[in-house]
């Protein structure tokens, strides 16, 4: 079976958030509120954001929830962000190993709440943008505390899940 060119891209997305998710969750609170010049905010917040950006775009893109669930709930913990990073990165992953159109369109958001028409190619590109700018953010703040960040490289997930097929 062929598969599509999305499908370990959406893989890697969903396995590079879980795989900084669970190292963040061993940090001490000191440095999940750390904050280093260069970088979205602390590192908490930027996880926050991180996925609720991941869930609010999947939604749109993908019609899989129809009002956009946890708005404005900033202060949830790592367990909670887990929980939406797999609900979020599952519905990305059926839907794009499913039979949709670049050229659909998703319902962007400007200033003001003003809406506007996105084709799903370019939300589609936002999506994994995004979520790699915040996890580099988060990835610079802790190596500027001195903290070893995990790998969460295309590479990093290729050499795991090949392991995991080995393992199989």
């Amino acid at each position: 079976m062929t598969r599509s060119g999305f499908h370990d891209l959406s893989r890697h997305h969903l396995w590079a958030t879980e795989t900084l998710l669970e190292f963040c969750s061993k940090l001490d609170e000191a440095t999940l509120l750390a904050i280093v010049p260069g970088t979205y905010g602390s590192v908490i917040g930027t996880l926050r954001h991180l996925v609720d950006s991941d869930v609010s775009y999947i939604a749109r893109l993908t019609g899989a929830w129809p009002d956009h669930p946890w708005r404005d709930d900033t202060e949830v913990d790592i367990p909670t962000l887990k929980e939406r990073t797999r609900l979020a990165g599952t519905a990305l992953i059926e839907f794009l190993d499913g039979d949709w159109d670049v050229d659909s369109i998703g319902i962007g958001y400007g200033d003001g709440g003003a809406r506007f028409e996105i084709p799903a190619g370019v939300f589609l590109t936002q999506v994994f943008h995004h979520a790699n700018e915040h996890r580099a953010h988060v990835c610079t703040a802790l190596g500027s505390l001195d903290i070893e960040p995990p790998e969460t490289s295309a590479w990093a997930y290729s050499m795991e899940t090949e392991r995991a097929r080995q393992m199989a």
